[in-house]
C-alpha cells in the first residue's frame, strides 16, 4: 500500500491518493482523499506515471559524443551513420548486455519505466548468423531484467540499402534477414518470451528504403491480426522523402497510409517530414508518432510538425534512439522548445484542458509511448502496470511548487536528479536516485566500452 500526498491521475492532480499494488506489480486499486492507514509507505513528493521510451538503440549508448567532431566540410545524418557503422561492426554479444544493462538503469533513474528497442543488430561481425539466430536478443531480454524495466522487444527487418532494393552495404551485414529467416526469428522469440512477465516481443521493419513491399506484406501476413506492436523509421531526412518520391511518386507517410493503413498497433519513429495531408492521415489513423527529439536536433533532422499533429488529436511518444541523452525531461523539453522557434512563441503545446505544456506533453507521450508498447501503462488507474517516478518535493527546482507546477518545473528547470524513486511493475527500482545493481552495471559498461574504444 501506498499513500501520495499528490499524485498525477487520469482525471489531474489529485490528493492524499492510496494506491494498493498487487503481487503481479500491477494496480489493484487507486483511492484520492484517502486517509493513510498504518503499514502504508507514505511518499511525500509528486506521484506520476512512468514513462515509456518508444526507441531505443541500446548499442548507440557507448559511441554517445564521439561523433560530434565534424569530418567533411558538411557533416549530416549520413555521415553520421558511416561512424556508426563502424562501431556497430565490432560489438560482441556480451558487449551489448554490458552496454544495455547499463544504459537501461539510467532510464530507470530519468524516469522512463519500460522501453521498445529497435533491434537489429542481430549477426556475429563477419555478417554470418551465430548458432542461435537470436543470441542478441537474448542478450538484450537478459539487460533488461537486471536492470528491471519493462522490455518490448522489436527485432528488425532489414535487407536492402536503399530504394528500389539497392543491394545493402558493407557496414549493414549485421543487420540483413531473408524475410523467411525472420518470420522464423520471431516465431522463435514469441514462443520463448510470450509468457514472460515484463517482455513483449513486437517487430519492426528498419525503413521503406531498407525493406520493400513485397517482404513487408509477407511478414504482416505471417504476423495475422494479432495485437502485435509494429514500428517504422520513415521520414527522418528530407533526402529520404525525395528518394522515395523518386522510387514510387509518393512520400514515406503517404505511401505507408494509402498501402499499408497502419493502425493503433503502429508507431512512426521520427515521421519528421510531412506535409498537411500526412499530418492529418497520420492523426486519424491511430498510431503513434514516435518522436526522438535529442536525437533528431543531434542529427539535424528537422523539427515535427506538433502544434498541427495535437490540434488533429494525434498520438505520440518519446524515445531516446541515440542515447545522447536519457531524460524524459530533456526530450519533452526539446520538443516543446523546437515548436517554439519554429512559431517564435511559448507554450505552443499546452492545451484548453492542460494550460502546462509540460503536463499535456508528459500525459500525451506516457499514454502514448505505453499503446506504442503495447502495454496496459502510462496512467496511475486500477488494472495498470504498477509504473511510478517519485518527483523529489526537496529537489531546488521543486521547492515550494503546488503541483500543478510540477511537471513545467521538472521539464523546463530540472533533469534526472529531480527523480528520487522508480518503481516499475510493482517494483521498487531505484530509490534515493540509486539503483541496487548500479555499481557492477557501471563497471560492466565501462569496460566494454573500453574495448570497443581500442
Amino acid at each position: 500500500m501506498l499513500h501520495a500526498r499528490s499524485a498525477l491521475l487520469p482525471g489531474g492532480w489529485a490528493s492524499d491518493v492510496r494506491i494498493a499494488v498487487d503481487p503481479a506489480g500491477g494496480i489493484a486499486s487507486v483511492t484520492p482523499g484517502a486517509r493513510a492507514e498504518p503499514g502504508d509507505e507514505v511518499i511525500e513528493g509528486f506521484l506520476v506515471p512512468g514513462m515509456p521510451n518508444l526507441h531505443s538503440h541500446a548499442f548507440q549508448r557507448a559511441m554517445a559524443g564521439l561523433t560530434e567532431a565534424r569530418t567533411r566540410d558538411s557533416d549530416s545524418f549520413w555521415t553520421w551513420r558511416e561512424l556508426m557503422y563502424r562501431f556497430a561492426s565490432r560489438i560482441t554479444p556480451q558487449q551489448v548486455a554490458d552496454i544495455a544493462g547499463w544504459l537501461y538503469v539510467e532510464m530507470l533513474k530519468a524516469g522512463y519505466t519500460s522501453v521498445a528497442e529497435f533491434h537489429y543488430l542481430h549477426h556475429d561481425v563477419d555478417g554470418r548468423p551465430f548458432d542461435d539466430r537470436a543470441e542478441m536478443s537474448h542478450r538484450i531480454v537478459a539487460a533488461a531484467h537486471s536492470a528491471g524495466l519493462a522490455l518490448t522487444l522489436l527485432p528488425v527487418l532489414y535487407q536492402h540499402g536503399g530504394f528500389g532494393g539497392k543491394p545493402p552495404l558493407p557496414g549493414q551485414a549485421r543487420f540483413i534477414h531473408a524475410t523467411e529467416d525472420f518470420d522464423s526469428l520471431i516465431e522463435g522469440l514469441r514462443a520463448r518470451y510470450g509468457t514472460t512477465p515484463g517482455v513483449r516481443i513486437g517487430a519492426a521493419f528498419h525503413s521503406l528504403r531498407a525493406v520493400d513491399p513485397g517482404a513487408m506484406r509477407e511478414v504482416l501476413g505471417a504476423m495475422g491480426g494479432d495485437d502485435f506492436p509494429l514500428h517504422i523509421h520513415v521520414a527522418e531526412q528530407r533526402q529520404e522523402v525525395d528518394e522515395c518520391v523518386g522510387w514510387c511518386g509518393r512520400r514515406p507517410v503517404q505511401w505507408l497510409l494509402e498501402n499499408v493503413h497502419p493502425d493503433a498497433r503502429w508507431c512512426l519513429v521520427h515521421a519528421t517530414h510531412l506535409d498537411a495531408g500526412e499530418v492529418a492521415g497520420l492523426a486519424a489513423s491511430g498510431a503513434v508518432a514516435g518522436l526522438c527529439p535529442s536525437t533528431e536536433a543531434n542529427l539535424g533532422d528537422g523539427i515535427f510538425p506538433a502544434a498541427e499533429y495535437l490540434c488533429d488529436e494525434g498520438r505520440l511518444g518519446i524515445g531516446s534512439d541515440s542515447h545522447v541523452q536519457v531524460s524524459v525531461a530533456g526530450e519533452l523539453r526539446l520538443l516543446e522548445y523546437g515548436q517554439r522557434l519554429l512559431h517564435r512563441r511559448r507554450s505552443v503545446l499546452a492545451s484548453a484542458d492542460h494550460r502546462s505544456p509540460g503536463e499535456h506533453l508528459y500525459v500525451k507521450a506516457a499514454a502514448g509511448g505505453a499503446q506504442a508498447l503495447g502495454l496496459e501503462a502510462g496512467r496511475i488507474a486500477t488494472g495498470l502496470r504498477a509504473d511510478l517516478v517519485v518527483l523529489d518535493a526537496e529537489h531546488p527546482s521543486l521547492w515550494n511548487k503546488a503541483p500543478a507546477q510540477a511537471l513545467d518545473a521538472w521539464i523546463f528547470a530540472g533533469d534526472a536528479s529531480c527523480v528520487r524513486d522508480v518503481m516499475a511493475g510493482g517494483a521498487w527500482c531505484i530509490r534515493a536516485r540509486r539503483h541496487p545493481r548500479e555499481d557492477e552495471l557501471a563497471r560492466r559498461y565501462r569496460a566494454a566500452q573500453a574495448a570497443l574504444l581500442r
